[in-house]
């Protein structure tokens, strides 16, 4: 038996869920902006608490690691490599685009899974699963034009979700195989199937080490002097 805290943090949803083993215990999120570093702890305690556990009888954290805002990730894996260390229990990363399919697969039957995540202007994170899961294609950053998005024509039926989804849709809605699915952000609620499998794998994080999966590199972007 295996108690797992899942945390994600990857876009503006602060969630965090307690499991044992594939069963969810306990959930808690909210989607208002980026006031992770206010809820997130909070959070921790309260499904622990719901669950009727403590922090002693977890057996791993697992963390989304993104893609993802630099923020949200940052905070979300500080904490878990924080509880991983401080507990001296495993660390498990879950990939966020595979966070978002599994709970679009609850949702609506497809040969096909894509998630969209806003990157800014037309730019989203994606990648395409299959039923099981498994991821078919590499995660990118795609700048969604009438080119980039032909390359979905090959699948049967894909379904397209995720808060990159409505500046996308007039473009994949050319597609006839395209399916749209809303309502789905990454949570945290559709984390302990996939920490599972990656537990009784032994599939670990190196705690001292591991980084979240920004996929891009962090920019800041400067007001240009007008006297220039």
């Amino acid at each position: 038996m295996a108690c797992i805290l899942n945390i994600e943090t990857a876009t503006t949803v602060c969630s965090v869920s307690v499991s044992r083993n594939n069963e969810l215990l306990a959930f808690k999120e909210i989607d208002n902006g980026f006031t992770h570093a206010e809820n997130l702890h909070l959070f921790i305690e309260t499904v622990l608490s719901e669950a009727k556990l403590s922090a002693s009888q977890l057996a791993a954290i697992a963390v989304s690691k993104g893609p993802g805002s630099y923020t949200g990730l940052r905070i979300g894996v500080s904490a878990a490599k924080g509880l991983a260390y401080a507990l001296q229990i495993p660390l498990i990363s879950i990939d966020t685009l595979q966070v978002m399919a599994a709970a679009a697969a609850e949702q609506k039957a497809c040969d096909f899974y894509c998630p969209l995540v806003d990157a800014r202007r037309m730019e989203v994170y994606t990648a395409v699963y299959n039923q099981l899961l498994h991821r078919e294609t590499a995660v990118e950053a795609l700048i969604a034009d009438e080119h980039s998005i032909a390359k979905f024509r090959q699948y049967t039926s894909i379904g397209f979700f995720g808060d990159g989804m409505l500046k996308c849709k007039d473009l994949l809605g050319e597609l006839s195989n395209a399916m749209f699915i809303d309502n789905i952000t990454p949570s945290a609620k559709f984390m302990p199937a996939l920490a599972f499998k990656k537990f009784s794998e032994n599939q670990f994080e190196d705690v001292a080490y591991f980084e979240p999966f920004y996929l891009k590199d962090f920019m800041i972007l400067k007001k240009k002097n007008s006297t220039e």
